[in-house]
């Protein structure tokens, strides 16, 4: 509310007479009868002119010339960094646990001081701001405290999937002229035959090896190869503890560079601001309800989109940072779980697969709220996941939005639909994030939003603070998804009646069978609600007569209690799905491939799809609908 007060009609009425002392105190005039505005719980120049109203140029009338002032200044443009949340932390968290990892354990204090001492050893191993600096790393503390440390020392921060091939990792070294690379050592292999690949007047980046004194298997002799420079440890001993650190100048600086997962091969460098982090960090508290304190479980490879923000979000809200080496371990997840209390965490849809379907798995001794994004989630996933007392919210992103942008925002009156009506409402993408701008879905020829009914598919558009900057070297290619204000997704989906969007695909994959689009996602859906099923995908295969059909590729759970043929599959199928869009081919894989965020690799299945002609397990249906 606000107190009126009125001023004489003699005062001087410009802007320098404002009382400013007050706490975003105004004093709001018009030409009758001024009033003098001061705030005390909740008030904004909107609501004072409610009761008060005059223009905007009667507020910016001085001397009685309409004159534009420029009110942006030090005092109120400071830029949007999500580092500024490990400095606050260690204030108000400061004896707080921080990090925990097998018997290592910080505080936000210690924290604090060692990504400082790490960001000024950065500096003085010759990295200069807007450098790029690599890490390839699991969830270890190492791996987060490189999050602030990196950006805090004016570079810009790469994480990379460790689990790449040597020729890719060469590839994304090189085409990100990494000056410095930070090492786990169950990686170190990698790296040396990646660097062993540079063009021989190229120069090789800097190594710093992580090593892991809880793991027995760290050789010696690594830190002897010429290439690398120093231990971490080392090198975070011999920083500055008062270190100033480097704090951007403009909010639109790049902090990061993400290459995207490689489900389409190709993988693309993607920059994002010190705005665009911030952002996707705040928006991930506020949609998430994210409570003071939580216990946080690094399921999620940090590595992925720098963890959808939640590295820098932990700091905000003086969370603890549970790691772990091996993050798609079911036993390993449990017991972390049990063990520590843990309260949230994240995984793509195959991370909540794999704790529903684990034989060991019994209910949580208390609830654990789980966001899920990456791929769509099929609705038999999400049911049998939360019956263990998982709380699942789901969301949609990509690394060009730093994570999650929509999330499926949960209403109350769902609550009292049962399960199966629940996880089909809660697998739906839903509606833009508290903080982002706007999503649609619409004709990629014309730019038109197509009519929310849920039936005609579209591709999904995006825009908000959180969107990247652009691809790294890539003009043509940012031009090529960022035009008309929007970023175009690739992805396609249906918006509905409610506004809850719903992806359906991606544009390549939608199966084009006879004329008719067949969305792969649904189709999986269905085999995901056979028992017996514990992967599934869906790709085209090339057809002379109706030009592609469907192929499905599954893997079975290890406790089925059935022994299940390709044939039983497509049957299942043709029960719950029109016949054009039952498989025609059904393969039965130990294991599909998967990236290592958990998306299936359908690249690779594609190409597998085109020469199984000849396969023993292949089975063809008549060509006919």
């Amino acid at each position: 509310m606000a107190i009126l007060k009125p001023i004489s009609p003699t005062q001087n009425l410009s802007l320098h007479s404002f009382n400013l002392s007050y706490p975003l105190g105004y004093q709001l005039t018009k030409s009758r009868t001024p009033f003098e505005v001061y705030k005390l719980k909740k008030c904004t120049i909107r609501s004072a002119l409610v009761v008060n109203p005059i223009s905007p140029s009667e507020i910016l009338r001085e001397n009685g010339s309409a004159t534009l002032k420029n009110f942006k200044g030090l005092a109120n443009s400071c830029p949007f960094s999500p580092l500024d949340f490990l400095e606050r932390a260690a204030i108000v968290y400061g004896n707080c646990t921080s990090v925990v990892y097998n018997e290592t354990c910080y505080t936000w204090s210690q924290t604090y001081t060692r990504c400082k001492k790490l960001a000024s050893s950065i500096s003085t191993l010759g990295i200069v701001k807007g450098d790029v600096v690599s890490v390839l790393a699991p969830n270890v503390p190492a791996m987060y405290e490189l999050q602030f440390a990196v950006p805090m020392s004016g570079a810009i921060l790469n994480n990379v999937n460790f689990r790449l091939d040597p020729r890719t990792l060469s590839i994304l070294l090189r085409h990100s002229e990494s000056k410095l690379v930070f090492v786990d050592y169950q990686a170190s292999a990698l790296v040396l035959e990646a660097i062993s690949m540079f063009p021989p007047n190229l120069q090789r980046p800097k190594l710093i090896l992580i090593q892991d004194d809880s793991c027995c298997d760290t050789p010696s002799s690594i830190l002897k190869n010429e290439y690398f420079h120093d231990s971490y440890e080392n090198v975070v001993e011999s920083g500055d503890p008062f270190f100033k650190w480097l704090a951007p100048n403009s909010e639109w600086e790049p902090m990061t560079l993400n290459y995207t997962s490689g489900t389409t091969y190709a993988p693309k460098g993607v920059l994002h601001s010190h705005r665009s982090a911030f952002m996707m960090s705040v928006m991930g508290l506020i949609d998430w309800c994210m409570p003071n304190q939580p216990v946080y479980l690094w399921t999620l490879p940090i590595f992925h989109a720098n963890g959808w923000g939640f590295c820098w979000a932990m700091a905000a809200v003086g969370g603890t940072n549970v790691c772990l080496r091996r993050s798609h371990d079911a036993a390993t997840i449990y017991e972390a779980i049990h063990r520590h209390k843990v309260t949230h965490m994240c995984g793509a849809p195959v991370v909540l697969n794999m704790l529903s379907t684990y034989p060991k798995r019994k209910p949580l001794d208390s609830l654990v709220y789980l966001l899920t994004a990456g791929a769509p989630p099929p609705a038999a996933v999400l049911d049998r996941t939360e019956s263990l007392g998982f709380i699942i919210s789901h969301g949609y992103g990509l690394t060009e939005t730093g994570g999650p942008a929509v999330t499926c925002a949960w209403k109350q009156e769902w609550n009292e639909l049962n399960n199966s009506e629940r996880a089909s409402l809660k697998s739906r993408q839903g509606v833009r994030m508290v903080g982002f701008t706007e999503v649609d879905v619409v004709d990629p020829d014309t730019g038109i939003s197509i009519e929310r009914n849920g039936i005609d598919i579209g591709e999904i558009v995006l825009r908000g603070g959180s969107v990247m900057l652009g691809y790294l070297k890539d003009p043509e290619g940012t031009s090529k998804c960022m035009k008309n204000g929007w970023f175009y997704t690739g992805d396609v989906g249906v918006m509905h009646s409610d506004g809850y969007l719903e992806v359906k695909d991606r544009l390549k994959d939608v199966i084009i069978c006879g004329g008719e689009n067949i969305s792969s996602v649904e189709v999986e859906s269905i085999l995901y609600k056979h028992p017996a099923v514990n992967e599934a995908a869906v790709v085209a295969r090339p057809d002379s007569y109706w030009g592609e059909t469907p192929c499905a590729f599954v893997s079975l759970k290890i406790d089925a209690q059935m022994n299940v043929s390709e044939k039983e599959l497509r049957d299942f199928c043709k029960e719950n799905l029109p016949l054009y869009m039952v498989p025609r081919t059904v393969v039965i894989e130990e294991e599909l491939p998967k990236t290592a965020t958990g998306k299936i690799q359908k690249y690779l299945l594609r190409e597998k799809a085109k020469s199984l002609m000849h396969e023993s397990r292949l089975v063809e249906s008549v060509k006919a609908h």
